[in-house]
């Protein structure tokens, strides 16, 4: 991964404003897209929607060819006494704050970017689906980052005011990350659920109930402020979901992002 070096303050708000009107300019030509796909995508996201709700109450829910287990939510004071959760870190290139801590492990590929799981890599960003998850994770009760350039081969670093973003690389997974502030990017071809599992395997980590990533311990995930009783593996990526993954103790109570202002 190339840094592009930022040589004076002008420069750097010159990339910023680059970046951030690109940013604007894909988000046109996304709602350009939707609004062309019509009715049929919106009854398709809404069958999907329902499968996830029947999938954390209790029900099953479907994505893609295959379902998804069904699972439970159980309440915070099942765990507990819980550790404050840290002080939000800067704002990124995405309006999302970063965590002050270490990535949890770095990023790697498929040789040749080959699929993962059936999630192929593509030469662009895909539209016909996309949605947005947020990823905290801790470790013994200290943050650990989600890694900038997850499912992006070849990603192309560029500095901004607020931090690295990751605008192009080689190809673009359907699960991607531009920034290390845990922002999953959902951008797949097909309306489908997918699962946390799928991307950490595309993240090249394994995931279990007493692993994530190179750490091991009990494995304890938080989904939309609730207790997610279930595999790991099975945490759905919906739209604006809240993901906490603990590894160990002590227990954090969960933190949660505003998706106002982000655009996402």
């Amino acid at each position: 991964m190339n840094e592009v070096p930022v040589s004076s303050k002008s420069s750097r708000e010159s990339r910023k404003a680059a970046i951030e009107a690109a940013r604007k300019a894909e988000a046109r030509r996304r709602r350009r897209t939707r609004l062309a796909i019509g009715g049929g995508a919106v009854v398709a996201a809404a069958a999907i929607a329902v499968g996830v709700t029947l999938g954390v109450s209790g029900g099953t829910a479907r994505g893609g060819t295959s379902g998804t287990p069904a699972q439970k939510l159980a309440s915070l004071s099942t765990l507990g006494t819980l550790q404050a959760a840290p002080a939000a870190g800067p704002l990124g290139p995405e309006a999302v704050p970063v965590p002050a801590g270490t990535a949890l492990a770095g990023t790697t590929v498929a040789a040749g970017a080959q699929p993962v799981d059936g999630i192929s890599c593509s030469a662009g960003e895909q539209t016909l689906f996309h949605i947005h998850a947020h990823l905290t994770i801790f470790v013994n009760g200290v943050a650990r980052q989600v890694p900038a350039a997850i499912g992006i081969p070849g990603g192309v670093a560029q500095n901004t005011a607020s931090g690295t973003f990751i605008g192009s690389g080689t190809c673009f997974y359907w699960l991607h990350t531009h920034a290390a502030d845990g922002i999953v990017h959902i951008e797949s071809p097909a309306v489908r659920t997918f699962t946390l599992g799928e991307f950490f395997d595309e993240w090249g980590q394994p995931l279990g109930s007493s692993v994530a990533g190179p750490a091991h311990g009990h494995v304890t995930v938080l989904y939309n402020g609730k207790v997610f009783e279930g595999n790991p593996r099975d945490v759905p990526l919906t739209a604006h979901a809240q993901i906490q993954l603990e590894v160990g103790t002590p227990l954090v109570a969960p933190e949660s992002i505003s998706w106002a202002g982000t655009g996402l």
